[in-house]
């Protein structure tokens, strides 16, 4: 119990601190998104000046607590914070920041959180495939696979979109659904499905090829290591039947410390692969945080990071606690 309850201590005060770096940053930062949304407005009406009232209802809403001091502003953050309010979007305007992380958030944990489910559970069972028959044809698989690691996941994606989109002709170049069938966007039916499916393959099958051969080099290392452990040689001495030395004895201890790295890599789906989703033009996260930082939209960047920030820290702690769970070392040691 006292472990659990110092990683439960440890993650509320690291939250803490995360949520008060995101308050901060965008403060440190030039420039001022009121100003920036009455610059857009003008130049919109074509240099004509703005009314008062336009000028006070945007200073309102974009740089509400200026004139306070930042302790206020920080108990404001907060109180802001814990009603679900993470303002307004100045490239967006008059769209909240929580209105379109919510439109791009499913996109990007349905792409990224299937791409990497996939990628891990093929780099654990080949790479415990390959670590038990070490030293035949199938480590060749190893170089191959950690090739693909090597290369930029977005030249990757380009090649991708070059050979298959562009030549082939076999899927689409860019967006996450057909635009021209759903006009009206996003729908719930089976032709929708199907259509962001077709759309995804690209984008998926670029996340699984660049990060499924860590996955294996990984796991065929540990299953190599397990294998010579005092418990798997006296498995075998006591005449237990290969595959089950192998997937209750080898495999289930080796992949133990993967499920660490397999849980920091959930928590940063929600972050999305930035420059895929740029490539692909997908309506995930990724995509949302380049078009906040290009429209020095502080409001969106400060929403998008504190998500991911939050994601991130959530899934550290479940895995945290699974990992306690299942290895009764890191409770002792811990």
């Amino acid at each position: 119990m006292s472990f659990y309850l110092r990683r439960v201590a440890f993650y509320l005060v690291t939250l803490w601190a995360a949520i008060s770096l995101n308050f901060l940053l965008p403060r440190l930062l030039p420039g001022d998104p009121a100003a920036i949304m009455l610059g857009k407005l003008r130049r919109a009406s074509g240099g004509r000046p703005l009314s008062e009232e336009t000028i006070e209802a945007i200073t309102s809403i974009l740089g509400a607590g200026k004139d306070m001091s930042l302790w206020d502003q920080y108990v404001a953050y907060w109180g802001r914070l814990l009603q679900g309010d993470l303002g307004v979007s100045s490239t967006r305007y008059p769209a909240s920041v929580a209105d379109l992380i919510a439109a791009a958030l499913p996109w990007t944990i349905i792409l990224v959180g299937v791409a990497t489910v996939i990628s891990f559970l093929l780099g654990i069972v080949i790479g415990a495939w390959v670590g038990w028959r070490r030293g035949t044809w199938l480590d060749h698989l190893v170089p191959v696979t950690t090739v693909f690691q090597s290369i930029p996941y977005f030249w990757l994606a380009l090649v991708l979109v070059a050979v298959f989109s562009v030549q082939l002709g076999l899927f689409p170049i860019v967006g996450g659904y057909d635009v021209f069938e759903f006009p009206a966007g996003p729908e719930l039916s089976w032709a929708f499905i199907g259509s962001a499916v077709y759309h995804a393959i690209l984008p998926a099958t670029t996340i699984v090829l660049s990060s499924v051969g860590g996955w294996l080099l990984g796991m065929r290392n540990m299953m190599v290591s397990t294998m010579s452990e005092d418990y798997v040689v006296t498995a075998e001495a006591k005449g237990l039947t290969p595959r089950r030395v192998r997937t209750k004895y080898a495999s289930r201890n080796a992949a133990i410390p993967s499920l660490a790295g397999f849980g920091i890599a959930l928590g940063f789906v929600v972050a999305g692969s930035i420059v895929m989703e740029q490539v692909f033009s997908y309506p995930g996260i990724g995509k949302l945080m380049i078009q906040a930082v290009q429209g020095l939209d502080y409001a969106l960047m400060q929403g998008v990071f504190l998500v991911i920030t939050l994601t991130v820290l959530a899934a550290n702690f479940f895995m945290d606690l699974i990992y306690g769970f299942i290895d009764p070392r890191v409770r002792h040691n811990g």
